[in-house]
């Protein structure tokens, strides 16, 4: 019942009856296909105006519509919901008259569609230009697409007991939310809706059936078939090419109030309020999700995000605890580090005279010179990095099992067991109806379809690959930059620190190296971000050009694109640090060289692992920062610059399809980026985790950051998003699985190849004679001798005042008195075996116990598969039940009608009897 006593079907009907007197009618429902069929859905040709519909109310009172307040998602009539709403404008543009006509063609196809439209005239908007198409959506046009679209209506409440209580559940109490926020409705039993068996589910009142997330998600449906001009043969349609030719300004589903307010309309539902209040408000950053709510306001879709994005984050924390723990040990410990001992000993570290770091202007310096550097090296190159790196080998695994789980659940509770996206998306994108302009018929539905030639089809995808290999060119390219930039800076570096006596304090600190590195890493984080800026635009457009064939292909294609380029654009850097510094550097009689010009780096004599662990923490870290300032500020601003005119104004003059209209836009690619962002975070905590056990903890609290600002940008920024179903993650559950295999691979490289670990567990095992010490003389041991007359003139230093004979390097080679002089030592040999060694047998234990515990944990709970059987069970009895009492209603009104003849026959024959006699 509507707040007038009267059910919503009585409106229709007398609102009808008025077009009717008009002489308008209806003339069907816009269907699949975009054709028009014949239906008895009420509309008109020609529209309701605002002025007309004060009028056109149920029993016919007439509302002052300019004392009712605006800040409502109802038309003026006070009784019809605004589903959507379409701006305008007419200025005397270019193709002013054309945009109108296509206007004018729309709103009357809709209308013949069966919605009904109200039109706020310009001068009562804000700015005086804007003109607002509310558009509503009656209860036939409802359940007809919802039978069309296979939505689930419920039939009968849920009766299965809920799951038994947690013991520890009282553990969990300050952490949980009320029970309405949590639960916003009662779970019921369901089944796909259909229009003939109406009575069938549990319909209290039309108008609140269908949810406004579903009614949103309907009328959309029909705006991106609705035709609107056809063009030399060809017809044009959907809302989204008339947002793009500026034929529209905008087209979104209202928010059901403002955020900070309830909603004074007791129909109208205030989710909106309880959303910002309970949920996008950083202070409750420590309570759980309301998801169902979520689910029910923003769609499945969205819904299904949140989740994931709040499990991620609940299993961050096992991670940060563990990684933070092996970074305490490693602070422990780090004075009993025999490594950084002799390095800061000035009868060890400070005989050691070292060879020259660059070509001719670097001059000879002692090793104790590194020696804050290797403490801190010690933070996290330790024994703890190689439990830490086989853990989070396992902890991603988990991970991955464990939310497939959750998402099983998630899938009953919120009703798509059944729900397939391959169904949901079998409808055809406008865009490809529209430039695929041959057809052939379809096998399966017998039906001609569109169709891209495969000759076009190959160019295209030819053209697609050539763009997406040029740029990831272009970023090896800038990579390579950046190296000649650390091989070019660091002679400036080193002379500068050496010579200036106002950098003595920190020279312990700051070091040649660091300051080469730091600088590097801030410069290949600006250039990261250029290159993301410019490559999301030649990513969309040339899947654009591809022409997918549905919307999931569509996100699926961009979504390999854009992964793709990021994850070379994020980790090339990582890569070069962890894999190829140091490793190609030569020896000082023999340097290597880029491109004959500059000479290759060297890691430092502490290991190259804590270079890796700064350009990590620099790109992780201004990622992070850099992406919340992008979500939270840049909108913010965007808005308050756009409300700045109406901040003065009183409620009743600054509408509720205004105040989202000055809002930013969620897009359809929202949710993408969303997505992007935190697995590229996934790749740096799980490929590089070994250089950096903290990455965990700092994931962890960017992501309670995330989740608040994320769902406060949404509830307070932006327009309400188009409701959209997703049982899943999609494509990017599959990403996760491959970078998931890659970080075993690549932690066990950096373990073996990046820090000291094996060259230390191996002069432990193999080279020490100190019993008492065993680690006593690995620094001599790890540093070969070079002769300084061996020195090429390429690399001859200038200077020489302290008349040096001798310098060490990093390397094993045999010393030059030696008959296979600067050749590789039978200890280089040794290591390097102990290297591969060590990678075939972590990588296959960390496998092998991977796929175990894969194997162990189903991915559906038996007691989810239990519920689903029972659920289907009861679904079909119900459904078997509700056919048999229609078949014996109709057998009965069968029986009853013979019986009537029989008696009128009978009585027929006694009156005659009667007049004869």
């Amino acid at each position: 019942m509507n707040r007038f006593g009267q059910k919503e079907d009585e409106t229709l009907i007398e609102l009808s009856d008025t077009l009717a007197l008009n002489g308008e009618e209806s003339n069907g429902v816009l269907f699949e296909n975009g054709s028009n069929a014949d239906s008895e859905l009420p509309g008109n040709s020609e529209g309701i105006s605002s002025t007309e519909s004060t009028f056109l109310i149920s029993n016919l009172q007439v509302i002052d519509k300019h004392r009712q307040s605006k800040d409502s998602v109802f038309f003026n009539d006070g009784i019809r919901r605004i589903d959507f709403v379409l701006s305008y404008t007419d200025e005397p543009i270019k193709d002013a008259e054309k945009k109108a006509e296509r206007r004018k063609e729309f709103e009357k196809n809709l209308q013949q569609a069966g919605l009904h439209l109200e039109t706020e005239d310009k001068k009562e908007s804000e700015n005086g230009k804007t003109f607002f198409v509310k558009v509503h959506a009656p209860w036939e046009v409802l359940s007809t697409y919802a039978e069309v679209l296979n939505i689930k209506a419920p039939i009968k409440e849920n009766d299965i007991p809920p799951r038994n209580d947690n013991p520890f559940e009282f553990l969990s109490k300050p952490f949980r939310l009320p029970k309405e926020v949590m639960q916003p409705e009662p779970d019921y039993f369901t089944a796909p809706f259909s229009k003939q068996r109406q009575e069938l589910y549990l319909i209290h009142d039309e108008s609140t059936f269908f949810t406004p997330s579903t009614r949103n998600r309907i009328v959309y449906y029909i705006l991106s078939r609705c035709p609107y001009e056809t063009e030399e043969g060809k017809k044009k349609f959907g809302i989204k090419r008339l947002l793009t030719n500026g034929t529209y300004l905008a087209a979104y589903p209202l928010h059901d109030c403002q955020y900070w307010n309830k909603a004074k309309d007791k129909n109208c539902e205030s989710e909106r309020f309880t959303l910002y209040s309970e949920w996008a408000r950083f202070l409750r950053f420590y309570k759980e999700q309301p998801l169902d709510l979520i689910r029910k306001y923003y769609g499945e879709k969205i819904g299904i995000y949140f989740a994931w994005l709040g499990f991620y984050t609940e299993m961050l924390f096992f991670a940060a605890v563990v990684g933070f723990i092996c970074f305490l040990y490693g602070w422990i410990t780090m004075d009993e580090n025999m490594s950084s001992k002799e390095i800061c000993d000035i009868s060890i570290g400070g005989e050691i005279i070292m060879c020259p770091l660059c070509d001719r202007n670097c001059e000879y310096w002692k090793l104790n010179t590194t020696c804050e550097p290797s403490q801190y090296s010690h933070l996290f190159d330790n024994v703890a990095t190689l439990f830490f790196a086989i853990f989070m080998g396992i902890w991603v695994t988990l991970f991955l099992e464990f939310w497939k789980r959750r998402q099983a659940r998630l899938e009953y509770e919120w009703d798509l067991v059944d729900f397939e996206e391959e169904q949901q998306q079998l409808q055809l994108r406008p865009e490809y109806e529209v430039k695929c302009t041959l057809r052939k018929r379809n096998p399966v539905t017998q039906e001609d379809e569109p169709y891209l030639p495969l000759t076009s089809k190959a160019a295209r995808f030819c053209f697609s690959g050539a763009t997406v290999l040029f740029w990831i060119s272009l970023i090896i390219a800038s990579m390579i930059a950046v190296i000649v930039y650390r091989l070019a800076v660091y002679a400036a570096f080193a002379s500068i620190m050496e010579n200036n006596e106002s950098l003595e304090p920190i020279s312990g600190l700051l070091t040649p190296q660091l300051a080469t590195s730091v600088t590097a890493s801030c410069l290949n984080f600006v250039i990261i971000m250029i290159l993301n800026f410019l490559y999301e635009r030649v990513a969309i457009w040339i899947t654009d050009m591809e022409i997918p064939r549905t919307h999931l292909e569509y996100e699926n294609r961009l979504t390999m694109k854009m992964f793709l380029f990021q994850f070379v654009n994020y980790y090339s850097s990582c890569f070069y640090v962890a894999f190829f510094k140091g490793k190609f550097a030569g020896y000082p009689g023999d340097y290597t060289y880029l491109f004959s010009q500059w000479r290759n780096e060297e890691c430092d004599p502490a290991g190259c692992l804590i270079e890796l662990t700064t350009q990590l923490t620099i790109v992780m870290a201004g990622k992070q920062i850099w992406g919340n300032i992008q979500e939270a500020l840049v909108p913010w601003i965007w808005n308050w610059w756009g409300r700045r005119k109406a901040r003065g104004h009183p409620e009743n003059l600054y509408s509720r399809w205004e105040q989202d209209h000055d809002l930013q836009t969620f897009g359809n690619l929202g949710l993408f980026y969303e997505y992007l962002e935190m697995v590229i975070q996934f790749g740096f905590i799980t490929l590089f985790v070994a250089s950096f056990p903290l990455a965990p903890l700092l994931a962890l609290m960017n992501n309670i950051l995330e989740i608040r600002v994320d769902s406060w940008k949404l509830t307070t920024q932006f327009r309400r998003p188009v409701a959209a179903k997703a049982h899943s993650i999609g494509v990017w559950q599959e990403i996760l699985n491959g970078m998931a295999i890659l970080s075993v691979v690549t932690n066990a490289f950096i373990v073996s190849f990046t820090s000291d670990m094996i060259p230390r567990l191996v002069y432990y095992y193999a080279y020490s004679s100190n019993e008492s010490s065993p680690m006593a003389g690995y620094i001599n041991s790890s540093l070969s001798v070079f002769n300084v007359s061996d020195f090429r003139d390429i690399s001859r230093p200038l200077e020489n005042p302290m008349g040096y004979t001798t310098c060490r390097y990093r390397d094993y080679r045999f010393p030059p008195d030696h008959e296979r002089r600067y050749m590789h030592s039978m200890q280089f040999w040794h290591i390097l075996a102990a290297k591969m060694a060590f990678i075939i047998i972590m990588e296959h234990v960390v496998f092998l116990v991977k796929f175990f515990v894969a194997w162990m944990i189903p991915d559906v709970p038996s007691e989810v598969k239990a519920r689903i059987k029972r659920e289907k069970y009861l679904t079909q009895k119900i459904l078997h039940e509700y056919e048999l009492y229609k078949l014996k209603e109709k057998l009965c009104q069968k029986d009853c009608t013979v019986d009537l003849e029989r008696e009128v026959i009978a009585t027929e024959g006694k009156v005659q009897l009667s007049e004869v006699m």
